[in-house]
């Protein structure tokens, strides 16, 4: 008798776990992001030219309401979309830890000052 409660209770939790995951992947179907996060699409980089390389790089981001796509310690990543209506680039925090950042003249980009002295320098689209 215990022995068919033991498989009872077994199959129902087997119908349980298939059944949430039946669900959760409605939910979030292939290819699609969770909320507040990001992944890089395309990324090219083009060193043609001495002493300097042009790298453009293209992100998909599933932010949520009052976030826009933007950059956090040199990664994509959803930001407030205050920041990027105001320009105020360097409120993300878009450099790493040991980089200074500074706003473009025209507040069309901004730079990532390196403690050696190399400069990143970064436009937004």
């Amino acid at each position: 008798m215990q022995l068919l409660r033991v498989a009872w209770a077994l199959t129902g939790a087997a119908i349980c776990c298939f059944l949430i995951l039946i669900i959760h992947s409605r939910l979030l179907k292939e290819g699609q992001l969770a909320a507040g996060t990001c992944e890089i699409v395309t990324l090219d980089r083009d060193s043609s030219q001495p002493r300097r390389t042009i790298a453009r790089q293209t992100a998909r981001c599933a932010c949520k309401k009052g976030q826009i796509a933007g950059t956090t310690r040199a990664r994509p990543a959803c930001v407030d979309a205050g920041i990027v209506r105001k320009k105020q680039w360097c409120e993300m925090v878009p450099c790493l830890e040991d980089e200074g950042c500074d706003l473009l003249v025209n507040k069309s980009g901004w730079t990532c000052t390196q403690p050696g002295g190399r400069v990143k320098t970064t436009t937004a689209l």
